[in-house]
């Protein structure tokens, strides 16, 4: 995987309606909220967040470091219209899988609006286009249907059912050709 460029981990992205910037401890709340929320935990996992502080000990220990080391990861999805933190989106390198993994997520409110494909749609280009990556994967539940539909929307194709190291759950893999 080549990279063409480490840019500053502070820099943001603007969408039509997003800001995107990566996350930060200042996003602890909403981290909070969102990794508790009961379609996160169905669709995506318990990462065991129950407080506050938890949720900024996961910032810490894991979106820091990706971004300071390979300058992705999460990024904080806010509305340019209110100012509104929304949810996340991100590319992730994930145990079990040899391709870099979108994945998004959206307070509940918010969903249904276009502001999670808005969001991918611009991080699968800078993943692309600024870090030079070649492929993108995506691992979904087999119920997660809209989830689904949005990633096959994004360009990437189904390739088969796998099961991440320490889970139980057999995920639909996909990558972009």
């Amino acid at each position: 995987m080549s990279q063409k460029e480490l840019p500053n981990e502070n820099k943001s992205y603007e969408t039509e309606r997003l800001i995107l910037r990566p996350m930060s401890l200042e996003d602890k709340e909403l981290i909070f909220e969102l990794y508790n929320s009961p379609k996160f935990i169905r669709y995506i996992g318990d990462r065991n967040i129950k407080t506050v502080d938890a949720a900024e000990d996961y910032i810490r220990n894991k979106f820091i470091p990706q971004i300071e080391r390979l300058g992705y990861g999460n990024y904080l999805v806010m509305t340019k219209e209110g100012n509104n933190k929304i949810g996340g989106v991100g590319i992730f390198e994930r145990d079990g899988l040899d391709v870099v993994d979108i994945g998004y997520s959206l307070l509940e409110e918010f969903e249904g609006q276009g502001y999670a494909y808005e969001a991918a749609q611009k991080v699968k280009a800078i993943a692309m286009e600024e870090f030079g990556l070649s492929k993108i994967s995506a691992i979904i539940s087999k119920d997660n249907l809209p989830s689904q539909k949005l990633i096959e929307k994004l360009g990437l194709k189904f390739q088969k059912h796998i099961t991440l190291p320490g889970e139980d759950e057999e995920l639909n893999y996909y990558e972009t050709d």
